[in-house]
Parts: structure tokens; sequence; C-alpha cells
């Protein structure tokens, strides 16, 4: 009885598994099968199998929109963002979670409730700031933007992970006459390279697929990212379907990609900074 109780729990896990990797599966497959499709095939047969490999629609992608350049903007905002995001959050982390002072507390309580400030509610103060100080339209603005918004999930990776940190290992190195910033570069920050690895991507990825600011806070191709590039399959172009496609296939598979080949990290490091705090 015991034996059929756990087979059928077993059953019902996988199905309820399989029904949720099909939800998430079955768009990607069904707009990678449009990309080679005619805007013919996909008008008449929406959910049907391509009858050829039509490449076409990439290269026509290529011509309606600037991708090759906004790829270019992409890594170098996506770059930017995250090593600044880490370098400060790194520092802040370390010092929020190991160092006692007043308004501790406030200070975590302060970046924890940015969570829960949706982005649109910052868009018009944020445009406003960044004309002030004369970074729209550059690179560098989305840069110090995007790392600001990371700031709260990178705080609680970092930070968790120093968390569960021992003592004792700085305690040792500042009885073997290491100072403070030694012991946060060579003993402190080797031992927290998951955390950093598992924040670092989150950071990138949200760089890589943010839409909203890229979009206000841009206004020319020296700047913008890739998902802007979809705004071009719009309007005058709206009927060339099978370049859309073609253009979400070649604006999400990178992000794709990082994440399978890394998903294991980004796992172990929310774990493991999940331990205390």
């Amino acid at each position: 009885m015991n034996i059929f109780k756990l087979s059928m729990t077993k059953l019902f896990r996988f199905l309820f598994l399989s029904i949720i990797i099909l939800l998430c599966i079955a768009p990607f497959l069904w707009v990678f099968a449009s990309s080679f499709k005619l805007n013919p095939e996909i008008l008449s047969s929406k959910f049907g199998f391509p009858t050829g490999l039509h490449i076409k629609n990439y290269a026509n992608a290529f011509k309606i929109a600037p991708i090759a350049q906004y790829y270019v903007n992409s890594i170098i905002v996506g770059i930017g963002a995250t090593l600044l995001n880490l370098a400060v959050m790194g520092m802040a982390s370390y010092i929020l979670s190991r160092v006692v002072f007043r308004f501790k507390t406030f200070f975590r309580m302060m970046f924890s409730t940015a969570l829960l400030i949706p982005g649109a509610a910052l868009l018009i103060p944020l445009y406003s700031t960044v004309k002030a100080v004369g970074l729209l339209d550059t690179k560098l603005g989305l840069i110090i933007v995007y790392a600001g918004f990371g700031i709260p999930t990178s705080l609680f990776i970092i930070s968790g992970y120093f968390l569960a940190l021992p003592r004792e290992l700085e305690e040792s190195a500042y009885i073997d006459g290491a100072g403070f910033f030694y012991t946060f570069t060579r003993i402190i920050l080797p031992l927290a390279k998951p955390a950093f690895a598992t924040a670092g991507i989150l950071q990138f990825l949200t760089c890589w697929n943010e839409f909203q600011f890229a979009l206000t806070l841009t206004t020319g191709h020296e700047s913008r990212t890739l998902p802007v590039a979809l705004f071009y399959f719009k309007s005058s172009f709206a009927s060339d379907y099978g370049a859309m496609f073609a253009a979400t296939i070649l604006i999400s598979l990178p992000s794709i990609a990082i994440y399978m080949l890394l998903q294991k990290q980004v796992i172990s490091g929310i774990t493991s900074g999940a331990v205390k705090g």
C-alpha cells in the first residue's frame, strides 16, 4: 500500500512538472518555429510547422533594426552595470553583515523595501534626474540606473552569504596582524565567489532584458539596447512577422543560454546565502 502511494505521488509530481515545463517551453518553441515561416504561412497556419527553413527572416531582421549595434550596447551596459553593482554592494553587504553601528537595521529595511517599489513609479523622476546631470541618451546613464535597481537583490544574496561565513576566519586574520581591508580583499572575497557570481548573473540578465528604461532614457542608436530593437518592428514594419519572430529569437537566446549554462551556480548561490540572515 505504501509503495502504491509512493508511486502515485511520483506520478502526480512528474505530471505536474511536465505541465509546468510545457507551459514554459511551448511559447519559445512556437516563436522559434514561426521565425522560419513566411508571412502567408504564419497567417494561414499559426501553430503549424514551417514548410521550409526560411533563413532570410534573420537577414531581414538585421536590415529592419540595428540589432548588431544594439548587441554591442547591451554587452557594454550589462557588463558595466554588473561590475558597478557588485563593487558597491560587495562592500556595503560586508559592512551590513559584519559591522555593528546605529541605524543598521534601518538601512537593511530601506534596501529591502526598495523591492516593493515598481519601476514605472520612478520613471519620471529618473528621467528628470538623468537629464539634469547630462546623462540622457548615454550608456553611462543606463549603467548607473541598472546598477541602482539591482541593489536590493545583490544585497540579499551577498550579505546572506557573508552571514553564513564563520567569524573565526576574520578573528584569526586580525590576530595575525591583518587589517580590515586586507581581510576583506584577501580572505572574505575569495570565499564569497559563489555569491558574487550569482548576483552578477542575475544582474546581467536583468540588464539584458530590461525594456522600459532603455526606451525612455535613450533616443538614438548609440545607447539603446536589444529589447528596444523589437520596437522597430511596429508601425510600417509590423507586417513582417517572420523577421519580428527572428529578432525575438536573436534577442532572447543569449539570456536563455547564459541561464542554462550557469543555473546551478545561481541556485547554489541563492540557497547558500539563505542559510542565515
